[in-house]
């Protein structure tokens, strides 16, 4: 995209409070920007927690989601998706409860292609992600093997597309 995705507006709202609405809606405890601009966020009413590891993906950012949250499951969304669905969060996060607690994460599988970037989380996977990442891991799917998991199918492939490039908005 060559620039920052959270501020672009679709239909007149930044990409970045389209998710966070979604995440509302769905029953999200707490809502907030994982990284990025607070001088940008902040005004779209996005309270930002920092990245600790910025520039490192997808795979550090949910480290760093699940190490500042409260709650026991925590979603996951990228901010660039094109059309969010707050049904769909509900029905990820409801296939990590009816999987039992020693499941440790619901991951979306569109088109064949997990969507580690629109999963849900439990607490407890952040210390197996921690030692895969200690280990070299760089990417979810590497730092997720092993983890006990469930794949969630069925979903609108639109709730998962994002943008990569302009000509996607």
């Amino acid at each position: 995209m060559g620039r920052d995705k959270a501020p672009l507006l679709v239909h007149g709202v930044a990409m970045a409070r389209r998710v966070a609405d979604v995440l509302a809606a769905a029953g999200a405890g707490e809502v907030w920007a994982l990284g990025g601009d607070p001088a940008t966020l902040n005004p779209l009413g996005l309270r930002v927690v920092a990245d600790e590891r910025p520039g490192g993906g997808p795979f550090p950012a949910t480290m760093t989601a699940l190490q500042h949250a409260d709650d026991e499951v925590v979603v996951v969304l990228s901010c660039d998706l094109l059309r969010p669905s707050s049904e769909a969060v509900v029905t990820i996060v409801e296939a990590l409860d009816a999987a039992g607690s020693d499941v440790l994460a619901a991951v979306p599988v569109v088109d064949g292609h997990h969507q580690w970037t629109h999963a849900a989380w439990r607490s407890g996977a952040l210390p197996t992600l921690e030692a895969a990442y200690g280990a070299g891991a760089r990417s979810l799917k590497r730092g997720a093997a092993g983890l006990p998991l469930i794949e969630v199918y069925g979903l609108d492939p639109a709730a998962v597309a994002d943008a990569d490039e302009p000509g996607d908005l």
